[in-house]
């Protein structure tokens, strides 16, 4: 059976899996715990002496005391936890709602870091700051220090990763304790490192300067006891085309283009030309335009012709009311009675 193209292509389109859903990342427990209690301790914040300030001190110390710890202000708290359309946030208050109250009632004289108890050893969601993995082991380096200072422990307060060191820019070695290349270390001790940036020059060094350098840099060389640029553009082969010229910068050099005028050219714009392009000549010390219809030979040969310059060139025409033969510019009839009003130059346009 042959199916018309149109009909072939929606059949296509049926037999074809739908596009994945294009899904937005989750939050992990240990996310969801976090942002939980921070509006928690941020709810006890608010609550914290509402309703009070000002009046009979005694009377408000001894009600205060109540408020504190009253199933009324964990309620309050509790309301504002979740936004209505946090589906995460609501789904874990609600499984958690008894371990909450629990904690407010009878628990948080003994354990006052809500985070600490209920994400960390309640939940096992997450782990403390400096530790990582299902069982919370301390981070490379331990936990009050990870990497050195010098680097970020992956997976630390998460229950997740292999807590090995993702170093800082100018460190490296499993501890970040070490220093990258162009960079040394400054101070150093079993456990602290400080890595300060090389000079530019300098691919290692020991030091801060051009003459601390172990080993110079790519697009620098040694001079006596220190690293150098090297000037490419001074090279006995220039590495520009003819059109171009040479800009040494540190390190390296760039290929710019030569001015329009130009036949070769040894920096930019016209004066610095080594030869001019046809109509154009050296004067005043750099490439200018040749008027030709200045020169004493006339460029323009036929009888009654303009001559009109351009950038680079010229050009002959017939002034108006003549038309161009072999060799003359004749006037017409129509010319003869227009001869009165004085002949204006061509426009741009017409040129």
């Amino acid at each position: 059976m042959h199916l018309p193209p149109a009909a072939a292509i929606g059949l296509l389109l049926l037999l074809l899996p739908p596009p994945a859903a294009v899904t937005s990342r989750t939050p992990t427990m240990c996310q969801r715990c976090r942002a939980l209690v921070d509006k928690f301790n941020q709810g006890m914040a608010n609550t914290a002496r509402k309703n009070f300030g000002g009046g009979n001190t005694a009377w408000e110390e001894k009600t205060l005391s109540k408020y504190e710890f009253s199933e009324i202000r964990l309620l309050e708290i509790m309301e504002g936890l979740c936004d209505s359309s946090d589906f995460e946030c609501n789904q874990l208050l609600e499984q958690q709602e008894e371990q909450l109250e629990a904690w407010w009632q009878t628990l948080k004289k003994e354990y006052p870091n809500l985070f600490e108890w209920f994400c960390v050893h309640t939940l096992k969601a997450c782990c403390l700051p400096g530790t990582y993995g299902p069982d919370c082991q301390e981070c490379q380096g331990g936990s009050e220090r990870p990497c050195s200072g010098n680097g970020h422990c992956n997976g630390d307060g998460s229950r997740h990763g292999d807590g090995s060191c993702q170093c800082h820019v100018g460190y490296k070695g499993p501890l970040c304790i070490d220093c990258m290349d162009g960079y040394f270390s400054l101070s150093r001790n079993e456990t602290y490192s400080s890595c300060t940036a090389c000079d530019e020059s300098c691919k290692t060094c020991s030091g801060p300067t051009n003459k601390d350098c172990v080993e110079c840099e790519v697009g620098w060389t040694r001079v006596e006891d220190a690293c150098v640029d090297v000037d490419e553009c001074a090279a006995e082969t220039p590495p520009c085309s003819d059109g171009q010229y040479c800009e040494n910068v540190n390190g390296s050099y760039t290929c710019e283009e030569c001015d329009s005028t130009c036949v070769g050219c040894t920096g930019k714009g016209p004066a610095n030309c080594k030869e001019c392009i046809s109509g154009y000549s050296k004067q005043n010390g750099e490439c200018a335009d040749i008027d030709e219809c200045s020169l004493a030979e006339k460029v323009c040969k036929k009888e009654n012709e303009n001559c009109y310059n351009t950038p680079g060139s010229f050009v002959c025409v017939c002034p108006d009311g003549f038309e161009e033969t072999e060799d003359a510019c004749v006037q017409t009839a129509e010319g003869e009675v227009a001869e009165e009003n004085p002949t204006q130059p061509p426009s741009h346009e017409d040129l």
